[in-house]
């Protein structure tokens, strides 16, 4: 709880993945990727619970060995590539008997987002009494210096003409631009209810290092997740 305003916390995992199978409860160092998650959800201090969203037996069985329980299976008709993560949760919360002020969106494919990564996130997003707010981190690769490919392969610049007004197109020179990590989402209930989306307009940034900003997505994430995870456990 935070500033009186209840929070809860919903770990996402579906069965279905078509990139990486299985990879919800593929181990990383040692245990299931998506324990990493409840882990670090367990020790937040502003989550007033956690539960899981899925639709497959065997990763709400590994999520209930680590004290992650699953009062709401979720439908199979939520839980297909093209489904939204947002219906998902509102069709979850919308099960329970208790309701809550705040959501926390926790995705298993972020093991190396940490509890103060949760809890900074959601002071930051009801403190300032924002509507939204995701976690997010310097990229390695400043999106203005991104370019869309046009006809007769001309290149034009992401930002149009003020990209070429720059001075200077140093990396320590160009304008600060920061994207999301898909480790913390957080949103007010009744926001996301309307708007049906975590990107929604209002939201405040909580940033994350970019070690501890990785979202697996394939077998070379997974490689590039456990060595840092070995790195900063040291």
């Amino acid at each position: 709880m935070v500033n009186e305003k209840s929070v809860i916390a919903v770990i996402c995992a579906r069965g279905g993945s078509k990139g990486l199978p299985g990879k919800n409860i593929k181990p990383l160092a040692g245990k299931p990727l998506i324990a990493w998650s409840i882990e670090a959800a367990k020790n937040a201090a502003t989550i007033d619970r956690l539960i899981l969203s899925s639709d497959d037996p065997l990763i709400i069985e590994t999520a209930g060995q680590f004290g992650c329980e699953t009062p709401v299976p979720r439908p199979i008709d939520l839980a297909t590539d093209d489904s939204p993560v947002e219906a998902a949760i509102l069709y979850t919360l919308d099960r329970l008997d208790e309701k809550y002020d705040y959501v926390t969106l926790l995705q298993p494919t972020s093991p190396l987002r940490n509890s103060d990564d949760i809890d900074g996130c959601n002071r930051l997003c009801i403190e300032l009494d924002a509507p939204f707010g995701f976690t997010v981190f310097d990229p390695p690769d400043n999106p203005n210096l991104s370019f869309y490919l046009g006809p007769d392969d001309r290149l034009d610049s992401v930002f149009g003409e003020d990209f070429y007004k720059l001075k200077s197109r140093r990396r320590q020179d160009l304008p600060e631009i920061l994207a999301p990590n898909g480790a913390v989402f957080v949103a007010r209930v009744q926001d996301l209810r309307k708007a049906r989306n975590f990107y929604g307009k209002g939201a405040v940034g909580y940033r994350m290092p970019p070690e501890r900003s990785i979202d697996i997505d394939s077998e070379l994430d997974f490689v590039i997740a456990a060595a840092l995870m070995e790195e900063i456990r040291k």
